[in-house]
């Protein structure tokens, strides 16, 4: 808290060539523009593409000079001054080679990575670096790409705006009130002339290098395609083979909900309105239990394990806030991550998301593999392993929801605090209370469309969120929804200082009117700047 979006209008009193603005949607503070958002003739929505565009590379150092193709090169010297409230200021030197800065003393990861290297590698010894090459260190024109997308009147200037949009980039989603949908991925994207940047270089030889960034022309982009939709959430947007844009992916289990929920909609006939794709945006059906429970329901159980079976049969693998189902499945499975990945090294445990989804899921075909084995409990095999996950399980939601299972909720284990950014973890007991707003109860779960996501090598509560919620009606803009995650001021005290939280919680929107009528019917105060006479 408070949220990091701001809901903003932005409207010429008479939009011309001088004055272009009609816009109204979600920005950042300081930022005078709307980043999503609609105006009179578009509509573009933002998800992260999540290209990778930022690379190490080992560095061999001595003293202010680091090797390059066999000769020792000036380290670029840059002295920054932090100040510090109630301090003294703090001076510190950064070092840069031509590709960024040397990053081995701001992390122990970098720092064990350089101090490791010599001896896992067989090299001489000496001073070893970690240094940094990220298209977010070069000056950009995000900024500018913001406000052109505001005044964009068609495909062809979305996609100029587009062109500008740098840093971060991200799957740019179009539409327009001529019924034209698109899609364009931007950004300043590396070309490798080695790897594939998901490991370290050695950073002395020029081999090893970017060769400049994929040409905006040549970065995935479609008009109108024949399916008439387009989905996109954070899944794979490229074939394999094409231009590297990254290996993030995430796996695609959302995007294939929403694929299913409008083909459903589709071959019934129904038409889409805003609020059946406000519908689509709260699905809670989860994949993953989706693949788990004919499995249960085919084993012969006893004991705790068959009273968990049989809480599950029947359920239709959806994690709704009420749903004693999806609390203990998720007990279930935190357990079952547990049992077999318990002894990988801290930093890789499961957090349970997408990656295991497909790792666990792909295992059920493979009944007899070792990762189904646990030899300190003298477990082996995929059906005892589920079995010994659903006793435990059992045993956890007992202690933690109670004996009836008549009073177990998702919602009990899966709540979100929301915190404030300056306060909220401050440790004084009534400056949090102050600052800080929940628990609210939440269904949805990692990887579902209402990707309300949790971790699960640290416990059920509440991670990631939908940060905020819209959807844009251009038949009628002012038939527009729009939610924010807390509410628009940032004062503790004052009424809209999270008056959208419940709303967002219960997955409520409310109206947004953007037309200057609607706009001035809609206003409950109305502030006039005008400009001095003389």
């Amino acid at each position: 808290m408070p949220s990091i979006w701001a809901q903003m209008g932005l409207h010429c009193g008479e939009v011309n060539a001088e004055c272009a603005y009609d816009v109204s949607g979600f920005t950042f503070a300081g930022l005078p523009g709307v980043i999503i958002g609609h105006n009179d003739r578009i509509a573009w929505g933002v998800s992260n593409l999540g290209p990778d565009v930022a690379d190490l590379y080992l560095e061999r150092v001595d003293g202010d000079a680091y090797e390059l193709d066999g000769a020792m090169v000036p380290l670029t010297l840059r002295e920054e001054t932090i100040e510090v409230a109630g301090g003294e200021p703090v001076e510190i030197t950064v070092r840069s080679t031509a590709r960024g800065p040397i990053v081995t003393d701001i992390g122990a990861d970098f720092e064990r990575l350089a101090n490791d290297y010599p001896a896992a590698s067989g090299q001489s010894e000496g001073e070893y670096g970690v240094s940094l090459q990220w298209t977010a260190l070069s000056a950009g024109n995000t900024p500018q790409a913001i406000l052109a997308l505001d005044r964009a009147r068609d495909w062809d200037g979305f996609r100029a705006a587009a062109a500008l949009f740098d840093v971060p980039a991200q799957n740019l989603i179009y539409a327009d009130v001529d019924g034209n949908i698109g899609y364009q991925a931007p950004g300043r994207i590396p070309v490798r002339t080695s790897g594939d940047g998901t490991a370290p270089l050695h950073g002395w030889t020029s081999e090893n290098r970017w060769a400049g960034t994929i040409p905006f022309e040549e970065l995935p982009s479609v008009l109108n395609p024949p399916s008439g939709y387009l989905v996109t959430a954070n899944n794979p947007i490229v074939a394999s083979g094409e231009a590297l844009l990254t290996k993030d992916w995430d796996m695609g289990y959302r995007a294939e909900a929403i694929e299913r929920l409008l083909g459903e909609r589709i071959a019934a006939g129904e038409k889409l309105t805003a609020d059946s794709l406000a519908e689509i945006q709260l699905d809670t059906s989860d994949p993953n239990a989706a693949a788990f429970l004919p499995v249960i329901a085919s084993l012969e159980l006893s004991g705790d394990a068959a009273r968990g079976a049989e809480l599950l049969d029947g359920w239709d693998a959806t994690a709704d806030v009420d749903s004693a189902e999806a609390a203990y499945f998720s007990v279930f499975w935190k357990t079952l991550l547990d049992e077999m990945f318990g002894e990988l090294p801290d930093g890789t445990r499961p957090k349970g998301g997408d990656r295991w989804f497909s790792v666990v899921g792909t295992l059920l075909a493979e009944p007899d593999a070792r990762w189904w084995s646990n030899d300190a409990e003298g477990v082996a095999g995929r059906d005892a392993m589920i079995a010994r996950a659903l006793e435990l399980a059992w045993s956890e939601a007992e202690a933690r929801m109670g004996g009836d299972t008549d009073s177990w909720r998702w919602g009990r284990l899966h709540t979100l605090t929301l915190t404030n950014a300056s306060f909220g973890e401050s440790g004084i007991a009534p400056i949090e209370w102050l600052f800080n707003r929940g628990p609210y109860e939440l269904g949805g779960g990692s990887s579902i469309v209402n990707a309300i996501g949790w971790d699960a090598s640290v416990g059920y509560g509440v991670h990631w969120v939908p940060s905020m919620r819209m959807v844009v009606d251009l038949g009628d803009p002012d038939a527009s929804r729009w939610v924010n995650l807390t509410g628009a001021s940032g004062h503790a005290f004052h009424p809209n200082y999270a008056d959208q939280a419940p709303l967002w919680q219960r997955g409520e929107t409310r109206p947004w009117p953007s037309t200057l009528e609607a706009v001035q019917d809609a206003a409950r105060d109305t502030l006039q700047l005008q400009r001095a006479e003389g």
